[in-house]
């Protein structure tokens, strides 16, 4: 029988994952489950979190998997845990939103539970969010253009 949820301790902190066999990239097979994804956040997230530790953080996430549809997630969600840390995010349209801001491993594992695959952090840090004190350059090479097209 297939578990339908299995906790994981990371840290001091035990992260809930349901549906720990379901596939997030099917060309990688057992490799490419949910589970595995957990485990390969769990071994490299503090690398992950030096480029993401207390800033707004905005979520990819692919629910059914990386051929499923995306949802660019930039508010937690209302029954997230309490544990997660947020900050406020004001947008030019006035309206706000309160973002995850990852400190630990566990709230990565938590945002892969909820399908996330790519994390998209602001330039800036909480409590100063109005203030970047980094500048990232994301080269995306467009459709019938290779890499050094983007490059030039």
């Amino acid at each position: 029988m297939v578990a339908a949820r299995v906790d994981v301790q990371v840290g001091d902190r035990v992260v809930s994952v349901s549906s720990p066999e379901k596939e997030y990239f099917p060309a990688l097979g057992e490799g490419g489950r949910k589970i595995a994804v957990v485990e390969y956040v769990v071994a490299v997230g503090d690398h992950l979190l030096r480029a993401l530790r207390n800033r707004p953080t905005y979520l990819q996430r692919f629910p059914d998997g990386i051929q499923g549809e995306e949802v660019y997630q930039k508010r937690v969600p209302p029954k997230a845990p309490d544990w997660l840390p947020r900050c406020t995010v004001v947008f030019p349209s006035r309206r706000s939103a309160e973002a995850l801001c990852p400190g630990s491993v566990a709230e990565l594992v938590w945002a892969v539970q909820m399908g996330t695959l790519t994390f998209h952090p602001w330039p800036s840090r909480r409590p100063d969010v109005e203030h970047p004190d980094l500048l990232r350059i994301d080269l995306d090479p467009q459709p019938g253009t290779a890499f050094q097209d983007a490059r030039a």
